[in-house]
C-alpha cells in the first residue's frame, strides 16, 4: 500500500511535506514534540527530512482533522489503524479519497467503464499523454459529455486521488491527469457554446483564497451548460470582495463555490456568512464539493427564513437547482 512511485523522492523536506498535505511547518514540529510523530531525520546541516512513509502518513492524518477528527487522537495512529479509521469515517457516505482531484460524491465505475479507466492508469503511469487524451476524447463521442463525467472522470477521480493519497502515484502523473481531463472537457464546452445560445439564470464560479483545485468547479460547469445556462468562470482563489464586484457588474443570478476536504470547515462556513451577507438576497449561493462542513444544518437561521446557500453533494443535484430557480423566475414573472 505505501509503494511509491518511481519518481517520488526517498526524503522531503519539511517547506516539501508543508506544500503537499497543507499542514504548516510550526504544526509538524509541535506534533514532532507533543505526540511523537512526524519523527523526521536530519540532513547534513540538521534540516529535517521525512521518508516517504511519513508524507503518506500525514497526508491521511489532515484529510482525518479536516472531517472533524482533534489531531491528539489521530496524530500517533499507525498508517493501518488511520487508514481503518478513514474507512469507518466513509462508510456512511460514499464519497472519493481526499486529494488534488477530489469532487462530488460518486459510486465507483464498475464494468466496461471499470476496465476502461485500469487502462487509463496505465496510460497515467506511462505518462501517455496523447493516449489517456484519444482515450477520453473517444469516450466523450459514444457517451455524450454527462455521462462521460459521471460514469468515467468522477470515479478515475477517485482512483487517481487513492493513489496519490497512498503514494502510488507522483504528484507529477496527478498534474498530467487533471491537465488532460480539464482539456478535454474545455473543448467540449466549446463545441457546446457554439451550437447554442445560453440561457438564465447567470451563474459566476469560483473557488476561494486557498482553494487552489478547480478540476471539480469545471466538472459543476459542464453540467450547468448542458442545462443551458451562462456561466461566468473566474478560475480559482478569487478573493472574496471580488466575488462580490464580479457577481455585481455580470450580472450574476447565482454564485456558485467549489472545495475540497482539505480546506478548514469552519473557515468554509464562515466564508459562506460573510458571502451571504455582502452578495443581494436574490443572488443564490451555491456550494459543493467535499467539505463535511457543506453538508451540516445551517445553524442560527430561523425556520421558514431562506437558507444562506445550497449545498450540491452531487453533480446532478445541479440540474435539480436550476430547475427550481427557473420555476421560482417564471412564478415571480407571472
Amino acid at each position: 500500500m505505501t509503494t511509491s512511485s518511481s519518481e517520488t523522492p526517498a526524503w522531503h523536506a519539511i517547506a516539501d511535506v508543508e506544500r503537499d498535505t497543507g499542514l504548516s511547518k510550526d504544526t509538524l514540529r509541535v506534533w514532532e514534540r507533543r505526540y511523537g510523530f512526524p519523527t523526521p531525520a536530519r540532513d547534513a546541516l540538521g534540516e529535517r527530512q521525512y521518508d516517504n512513509d511519513q508524507l503518506i502518513r500525514l497526508r491521511h492524518i489532515r484529510r482525518l482533522i479536516d472531517a472533524g477528527h482533534r489531531p491528539g487522537r489521530v496524530v500517533a495512529l499507525s498508517l493501518e489503524e488511520l487508514v481503518a479509521l478513514d474507512t469507518q469515517r466513509r462508510a456512511g457516505r460514499i464519497q472519493p479519497a481526499s486529494g488534488p482531484t477530489e469532487t462530488t460524491s460518486t459510486p465507483p465505475a464498475s464494468g466496461e467503464a471499470g476496465l476502461a479507466m485500469d487502462h487509463w492508469m496505465q496510460m497515467l503511469r506511462c505518462q501517455d499523454a496523447h493516449g489517456l487524451r484519444q482515450a477520453l476524447a473517444q469516450m466523450l463521442l459514444e457517451r455524450g459529455l454527462a455521462r462521460l463525467i459521471t460514469e468515467c472522470v468522477a470515479p478515475m477521480n477517485v482512483q487517481v486521488g487513492q493513489a496519490w493519497l497512498e503514494g502510488r502515484l507522483a504528484v507529477f502523473e496527478e498534474h498530467l491527469y487533471t491537465e488532460i481531463v480539464q482539456s478535454v472537457m474545455r473543448q467540449a464546452l466549446g463545441q457546446l457554446a457554439q451550437a447554442r445560445a445560453p440561457v438564465p439564470p447567470r451563474i459566476l464560479l469560483t473557488t476561494l483564497p486557498g482553494e487552489v483545485h478547480g478540476l471539480g468547479l469545471l466538472m459543476a460547469e459542464c453540467f450547468m451548460v448542458l442545462e443551458g445556462c451562462h456561466t461566468v468562470p473566474l478560475g480559482v482563489q478569487t478573493p472574496l470582495p471580488d466575488i462580490v464586484s464580479a457577481a455585481a457588474r455580470s450580472g450574476a443570478d447565482i454564485v456558485a463555490l467549489g472545495f475540497t476536504a482539505s480546506q478548514n470547515p469552519r473557515d468554509v462556513r464562515a466564508a459562506l456568512d460573510q458571502l451571504r451577507e455582502r452578495l443581494p438576497p436574490q443572488v443564490e449561493l451555491w456550494a459543493g464539493g467535499q467539505c463535511p462542513a457543506l453538508y451540516k444544518p445551517q445553524r442560527g437561521r430561523p425556520v421558514g427564513a431562506a437558507p444562506g446557500f445550497f449545498p450540491m453533494e452531487r453533480l446532478q443535484d445541479i440540474q435539480i437547482g436550476v430547475a427550481r430557480w427557473r420555476a421560482h423566475a417564471h412564478a415571480d414573472v407571472a
